[in-house]
C-alpha cells in the first residue's frame, strides 16, 4: 500500500496539494489506529464516524471549519479511489464515495485587500527598500547589506503576486533561469496547479523590482546578473546565496510590512490575499471574467467568481440596474443610483 499512496500523492494537482493529501491521509490513518480499524476495510458508517471527529478537532477546543473538513474528506476519498482502480479488487469500494461533506461558502474566505490597501503595501515595501539602503550605506557591514537584499527581495515578491496573482507557491517554486523574454516582452515561466507550464508577462513596474533584487544579489555574490543560478527568491545569508524561501516567511513579513502600513486586517492577511485583490481589482476594472480565469490558471469559472464576490458585490447586484431601469421608464432617478 505504501507504493500505491506514494503514487497517489505524486498524481496530486500542485505540490501544495500533495502536502495537504499526506497531512490529511496521516490524520485519518492515525484515526483509523486509534480506533483499532483497518482502514482497508472500512465501511460507509465508519467515514461518517471519523467525519464527526475530523470536525471537532479545531484549533482551542473549537469546531474545524467546513473548508478544513471538506478537503480532509475528499483527500481520503481521492486515495480511496485510486486504491478501488489499482489493488484488482482488494479494496472493492470507496467507503467515503456518498459521505455528505460539510457545505462550503461560495464566497472566498481570505481576508481581502481593496486597491488602495495594495498600493499602501507596496508603497511600504518601498519605504523599506529605502530605509535600509540608507542604513547600509551608512554603516556597510554584512548584516546590514543582507537586511537590504532582504528588503529589495521582499520587494519584488509582493509586487509579483500582487501584478500577476500567482499563488505564493507558484513564485517561490521559480528559479533564476525561468525570468525571459517572449514577443518583446519580460516574461516568467512556471509549472501551474494540475501542473500546467505557463507563461506570464510581467510589467515594468515588477520586472524593475525584480532586476533591482537581482543585480543586488549578483553584487552580494561577486557574480555578474547571467552567472546567477538557483532560487528566484532566495533567503539573504550575508554573502547573497542561501536556500529558497520558504511560505511561512513571506506570510511574517507580508503581515508586519502591512502593519507597518497602517493596514487593519494585517493579523489575518496571507500571501493568498494578493491574489484575491488581483481578481477582485482586474473585474473592477472591467477585464471579462474569462480572461481573469486564464490569467489565475482556473479550470472552472465558479473558482474565479469566488474570488470576485468582495465588499464591493452588492453594487454589482442586478437589482440596481433593474431598479434604475424602472424607476427612469417613470421619470424618476432614485439618489442612490445617481450617487454610484
Amino acid at each position: 500500500m505504501r507504493r500505491l499512496t506514494a503514487a497517489w500523492l505524486l498524481e496530486a494537482e500542485s505540490v501544495h496539494t500533495e502536502k495537504a493529501h499526506d497531512r490529511d491521509l496521516a490524520t485519518f490513518l492515525h484515526w483509523c489506529d486509534r480506533e483499532r480499524l483497518d482502514p482497508l476495510t472500512a465501511r460507509p458508517t465508519d467515514l461518517a464516524q471519523y467525519r464527526v471527529w475530523r470536525e471537532l478537532q479545531g484549533p482551542a477546543g473549537r469546531t474545524a471549519k467546513a473548508a478544513t473538513v471538506a478537503r480532509a474528506l475528499a483527500s481520503v476519498s481521492s486515495w480511496y479511489t485510486h486504491l478501488v482502480v489499482n489493488t484488482d479488487g482488494q479494496v472493492a469500494r470507496n467507503p467515503a464515495a456518498g459521505l455528505k461533506r460539510p457545505r462550503v461558502s461560495c464566497h472566498s474566505p481570505t481576508a481581502g485587500l481593496t486597491s488602495d490597501e495594495v498600493d499602501a503595501l507596496l508603497d511600504q515595501a518601498d519605504h523599506e527598500v529605502a530605509n535600509r539602503a540608507v542604513n547600509a550605506e551608512a554603516q556597510p557591514t554584512p548584516a546590514r547589506r543582507a537586511r537590504h537584499l532582504a528588503a529589495l527581495r521582499d520587494r519584488a515578491l509582493l509586487r509579483l503576486l500582487a501584478d500577476l496573482g500567482l499563488r505564493v507557491s507558484e513564485a517561490l517554486d521559480r528559479d533564476v533561469d525561468e525570468l525571459t523574454h517572449n514577443s518583446g516582452k519580460r516574461t516568467l515561466r512556471f509549472l501551474a496547479k494540475g501542473k500546467e507550464e505557463r507563461e506570464r508577462p510581467l510589467p515594468s513596474h515588477t520586472s524593475d523590482a525584480i532586476d533591482e533584487y537581482l543585480a543586488a544579489r549578483a553584487a552580494a555574490q561577486g557574480v555578474t546578473v547571467s552567472e546567477l543560478t538557483g532560487p528566484l527568491f532566495a533567503t539573504t545569508g550575508t554573502d547573497g546565496a542561501a536556500g529558497r524561501l520558504a511560505e511561512p516567511n513571506v506570510f511574517i513579513r507580508l503581515r508586519r510590512l502591512a502593519a507597518a502600513a497602517g493596514i487593519a486586517s494585517a493579523d489575518r492577511l496571507s500571501p493568498h490575499s494578493l491574489r484575491h485583490a488581483f481578481a477582485t481589482a482586474a473585474r473592477e476594472a472591467g477585464v471579462p471574467l474569462e480572461d481573469v480565469q486564464d490569467a489565475m490558471g482556473h479550470a472552472d469559472p465558479r473558482t474565479t467568481r469566488r474570488y470576485d464576490r468582495d465588499r464591493h458585490n452588492l453594487d454589482r447586484d442586478p437589482s440596481l440596474i433593474l431598479g434604475a431601469r424602472r424607476a427612469s421608464q417613470r421619470g424618476f432617478t432614485p439618489p442612490a443610483v445617481l450617487a454610484g
